[in-house]
């Protein structure tokens, strides 16, 4: 499986984790479930050292439950290891009291709200003997109280390769536009192979800008920020870390920003599968730190070796500038003879200073409520827009409701505009008023958090109904 694949697999299994751990209902057992979970959700051991030792490896067994208004006392963790018994060796935590060499029963805290509690976290490594490929699952019941879980089951894999790692960087908040910020972090070959050279893949979004472009990257400018790739030209041995320091420029336009890094053991088709046959301009400053003097065709020789584990090859971090931007919301006005049919808009106008992104939970900008002038029927609608009763709830015909919710895309640059154009029948002779108005209060984004004008944050839609001979009726 390749790398991609892979991180898109972690992503996804995580995501369906949480989706899991948030239903609510009434305080009681029934209505409740026990969950458990493994950080990672996927063990890969690494094999032996010429030396016979092998690195160590842990993995957090968690519970957690879904009725926040069901209270759950402490409870236990039966926990099987016996399938991994032929190729690994895992040492017990203090809460944990065997039952065999290979079963054990381990403590569990009382659960508070929904939030997951840690159940015991084991530590595993590879036999000397164990070889590349073996596999097998590490299984597990938690009880607590009424509740019980279903068994959990973390595949566990031994493998030989570099496994090279990313460690994570804080999220930065009240970052002032202007200024310059870094992103620290360190790269490990936690493997027990050597990695020729490693293939950086990074990406700053549009309020961001790298202070410096270093030789050994290259770089494409999109609408949503500056994408690099950055060749690490070297060995990095098993154990070997070093530290990498990422300076930022933060723009007049910064608000909600990203920075991602990811990294994975260089190969020439790695960087042709990275590139994706789009056009990257190669920087000019210094090379970027370490650079190992090898070079590149060395590097490159023989067949490209994967990464042991990719689950710890990407990484992410929010920097939250403080900044504002004013988004307008914009109306119409429109006329047409009785039967015709008139195009109405609704305009989101961002007037900056700075982009609004959510490019961390993908949510749209903003979510804007229009009410459809009476007198009229909705024909056609925008695709982003769902209709809905005039309480607000979901209907399943989605031409002639009375309000409709509309969604922004994700990002919305500084100065732009995104509009939602309806298409209404005139059905009567008069002229009839609507509200729309962008819902400031969603949670995603929390658009009152960081707008300096929710007064411009309505509008109207007028549609004027004419009389046969052209004229609106008295």
């Amino acid at each position: 499986m390749s790398l991609c694949a892979r991180a898109a697999l972690a992503s996804s299994l995580t995501a369906s984790v949480l989706l899991t751990l948030g239903a609510a209902g009434p305080a009681s057992a029934d209505s409740d479930q026990l969950r458990t979970y493994s950080e990672p959700y996927e063990l890969v051991l690494p094999g032996g050292y010429e030396d016979g030792s092998a690195p160590e490896r842990t993995v957090a067994l968690k519970v957690t439950h879904d009725n926040e208004d069901n209270e759950v006392g402490a409870g236990r963790i039966s926990v099987d290891a016996g399938d991994l018994a032929a190729f690994a060796k895992v040492t017990w935590p203090a809460n944990c009291t065997l039952e065999t060499d290979a079963t054990a029963v381990c403590d569990v805290p009382a659960l508070t709200g929904t939030d997951p509690v840690i159940a015991a976290v084991l530590k595993v490594s590879a036999l000397a003997d164990a070889p590349a490929g073996a596999e097998g699952n590490l299984r597990y019941t938690a009880v607590a109280g009424d509740l019980t879980s279903h068994q959990g089951e973390t595949p566990v894999t031994v493998g030989n390769g570099p496994d090279l790692a990313l460690s994570d960087s804080s999220r930065q908040d009240g970052v002032t536009p202007g200024s310059r910020t870094t992103v620290p972090a360190t790269l490990s070959n936690n493997g027990n192979r050597t990695a020729d050279g490693a293939l950086l893949h990074l990406f700053a979004s549009r309020g961001l800008t790298f202070a410096q472009r270093p030789a050994n990257c290259e770089y494409q400018d999109t609408e949503r920020g500056t994408e690099a790739l950055c060749v690490l030209d070297g060995p990095i041995a098993p154990g070997q870390s070093f530290a990498l320091s990422s300076p930022l420029k933060v723009g007049k336009n910064a608000l909600y920003e990203r920075y991602d890094y990811s990294v994975e053991p260089y190969s020439d088709e790695a960087l042709e599968a990275a590139r994706a046959g789009r056009t990257y301009t190669r920087g000019t400053d210094d090379a970027l730190k370490p650079q190992p003097a090898r070079a590149l065709a060395t590097a490159a020789a023989g067949t490209p070796v994967p990464d042991l584990d990719p689950q710890d090859n990407h990484r992410a971090v929010i920097i939250h500038a403080s900044n504002t931007a004013d988004l307008k919301l914009i109306g119409s006005r429109t006329e047409g003879a009785v039967g015709d049919t008139v195009r109405a808009d609704v305009t989101v106008r961002n007037r900056g200073p700075a982009w609004v992104a959510s490019l961390g939970a993908g949510a749209p900008v903003a979510t804007v409520d229009v009410r459809i002038p009476s007198g009229t029927t909705v024909t056609a609608k925008p695709e982003a827009c769902s209709a809905r009763t005039d309480d607000g709830e979901w209907v399943e015909e989605q031409l002639g409701a009375l309000r409709y919710d509309c969604t922004t895309p994700v990002y919305l640059n500084e100065r732009a505009t995104h509009t939602f154009s309806f298409d209404l029948r005139v059905d009567r002779e008069g002229t009839f008023r609507s509200t729309v108005a962008i819902d400031n209060d969603h949670y995603e984004l929390p658009i009152r958090s960081f707008d300096p004008n929710l007064a411009n944050n309505s509008a109207r839609l007028v549609v004027t109904g004419l009389t046969s001979n052209g004229s609106p009726s008295s």
